[in-house]
């Protein structure tokens, strides 16, 4: 068991720093954008920016999913880097369909990676959530009497 948590571990501080620099790109290019293009955005703008968020987010998740699949590789878990990248997402998006299990051995490492994606998957929604509400903000109107 000692073996699979430092091993777990071990992958989640890979995928907390995928998240980290993932984010921090985000961040930096929605700053970057705003810089340039001032606060008042059009449509079109606006949905290009959540779109490109939303994408560097979902890029971001399946690398770690990525490292996952390699972790499993690495350790013996499965033959075929397809296989073991299903069993991964599965595991990392919380599904849990149960179709590709894995050997007692390793069980363990399921499981932390189902936490670490809920973790993950949270902070991304986070991530998405500050952008939309910085949209919201910017498009709303200022009250006249400053009420």
């Amino acid at each position: 068991m000692l073996l699979n948590l430092l091993t777990g571990i071990a992958a989640m501080l890979v995928c907390l720093l995928f998240q980290a620099i993932f984010v921090g790109i985000c961040v930096r290019q929605y700053v970057r954008f705003h810089r340039r293009h001032g606060l008042l955005l059009g449509p079109l703008q606006e949905i290009a920016l959540l779109a490109v968020a939303m994408l560097l987010a979902m890029f971001g998740n399946f690398l770690q999913m990525a490292a996952w699949a390699w972790v499993f590789v690495l350790v013996g878990e499965f033959a075929d880097f397809a296989t073991t990248l299903y069993h991964s997402a599965v595991n990392f998006a919380t599904l849990g369909y149960g179709d590709i299990v894995m050997s007692e051995r390793w069980r363990l490492l399921g499981a932390l990676e189902a936490a670490n994606g809920i973790l993950m998957f949270g902070v991304s929604t986070a991530m998405m959530t500050a952008v939309l509400t910085r949209l919201i903000r910017l498009a709303r109107p200022e009250p006249l009497d400053g009420a």
